[in-house]
């Protein structure tokens, strides 16, 4: 159709073994969730809403840096929210690493009419969409990203990191948000849609590990974390999801 936007070739695939074909050398990503924020500690619904962590989450910070350095990261990357680029600076710090560079790309999905409420306020506020919410989580609630431009975006978030391992990094640790990382790690089974969902603590780590099969042939692809919590003695808060 005339005036149509043209999909990126990531647009219609997945983050599969082929999408890491190019890579030559063994590669483990870690994302992390934000440390406890404010927000969080008020249990209000944050997105795109630019809280900073609180004492909590920058102790969770530190305890995930120091489990990551122990890992050997060689660069960290972070949506620039607040939130997270605190964490992503803790992080850095504790691994002896400079300032961790900030990508649009990883930010949190916009939360629509429920952002800066809590959950029983979305309830009692706007019954209709919140039952929409339970079913068909963002995608029911008027205002919030669809879950086209959630999998769109989080494609360009692994063709970003996919371009740091294909510089030379072989440890990347990539700061993020509990919605957001649904998606980082939903694109990878190639699922578009909301449902099932994975639980998302403040500073879980989920790592996929990335191994070259042979040239120009998919790599192996496995989630060997998947909601990790190195700072487990630090949590005050439930998981996301």
């Amino acid at each position: 159709m005339d005036g149509a936007p043209t999909p990126s070739p990531a647009a219609a695939g997945a983050v599969d073994g082929s999408f890491f074909a190019s890579l030559r050398e063994e590669t483990r990503f870690f994302i992390l969730r934000h440390g406890q924020s404010e927000g969080n500690a008020r249990l209000v619904i944050q997105g795109k809403l630019d809280f900073p962590l609180d004492g909590a989450g920058r102790s969770q910070a530190r305890a995930a840096g120091e489990w990551l350095a122990s890992r050997g990261i060689e660069e960290v990357i972070s949506s620039p929210l607040a939130r997270a680029a605190e964490t992503a600076r803790i992080v850095a710090a504790a691994c002896g690493l400079g300032e961790s560079s900030l990508h649009g790309s990883l930010a949190e999905l916009d939360t629509g009419i429920f952002s800066g409420l809590s959950l029983e306020e979305a309830k009692e506020r706007f019954p209709g969409p919140y039952a929409e919410f339970e079913s068909r989580s963002w995608e029911g609630v008027p205002g919030a990203e669809s879950q086209e431009a959630l999998y769109g975006r989080a494609l360009e978030a692994w063709e970003l990191l996919r371009g740091r391992a294909a510089a030379g990094r072989r440890r990347i640790a990539c700061v993020s948000h509990g919605g957001f990382i649904q998606w980082l790690l939903r694109s990878t089974f190639g699922c578009r849609s909301w449902m099932p969902l994975v639980p998302t603590g403040n500073c879980g780590v989920f790592e996929l590990l990335v191994a070259p099969t042979g040239a120009g042939r998919p790599a192996y692809l496995q989630w060997h974390l998947v909601n990790f919590q190195p700072a487990a003695a630090l949590a005050s808060l439930p998981p996301v999801f």
